[in-house]
């Protein structure tokens, strides 16, 4: 009985392994929770980003964090990528896709995805900015939530926790007013948006589609 037990504690244990391993498989870290390296702010604000106990912090003037690193030699076009964020009451943020370095000002190249519960900005977490925009709130301030965005040729997938907050397909041919918001490929880049917003992230991973 007991070397039976033991048999399906084991057998347990190898598939719960197993299964873990299998779940991480494809997924990269694109930081340390130690350094910013990989990363370049812009602006000439560099203390708008800090690393505090394991997260970045983001508090401070507006500046921008691109992810300049080597996975993917920083040019991403399919990809999943999860980040988990937390916002302070009427803090704003955003997550940028399909970007590029940009020394000043808003990037001008790819989406934006908000970060916003309670800021005076009507678009809330989850809206893929000015393009298709969501009024609910799918999270919560002082609380970690979780990004999943999914780039897919012309489509955007945005989860919030494993809810969809938008799901977007590109139109074809683009409206020439776009001008470089539009999907191509490029890197990601995290928003200090301004002194009165504190935010944090950390877990960011992505995995590379083709």
């Amino acid at each position: 009985m007991k070397k039976l037990s033991f048999l399906l504690f084991f057998l347990c244990t190898v598939s719960f392994t197993f299964a873990q391993k299998k779940e991480k498989k494809g997924w990269i870290s694109l930081f340390d929770g130690k350094t910013f390296n990989g990363w370049h702010i812009n602006e000439d604000h560099p203390a708008t980003f800090s690393i505090e106990d394991g997260t970045i912090k983001v508090a401070g003037e507006r500046a921008h964090m691109f992810y300049e690193g080597e996975v993917g030699n920083h040019d991403f076009k399919n990809f999943e990528l999860k980040i988990k964020a937390k916002t302070l009451p009427g803090s704003n943020s955003g997550i940028f896709i399909h970007t590029d370095y940009q020394a000043k000002g808003w990037p001008e190249k790819g989406y934006e995805v908000q970060v916003n519960q309670t800021h005076t900005d009507w678009r809330k977490t989850g809206s893929l900015y000015s393009f298709e925009d969501v009024k609910e709130n799918f999270a919560k301030d002082n609380e970690w939530y979780e990004y999943h965005i999914i780039v897919q040729d012309k489509h955007i997938t945005i989860k919030i926790d494993d809810k969809v907050a938008v799901d977007y397909t590109e139109p074809d041919p683009l409206p020439e007013k776009r001008g470089l918001k539009h999907l191509s490929s490029g890197t990601i880049a995290l928003q200090g948006h301004d002194p009165k917003s504190i935010v944090y992230f950390k877990d960011i991973k992505i995995k590379i589609l083709k």
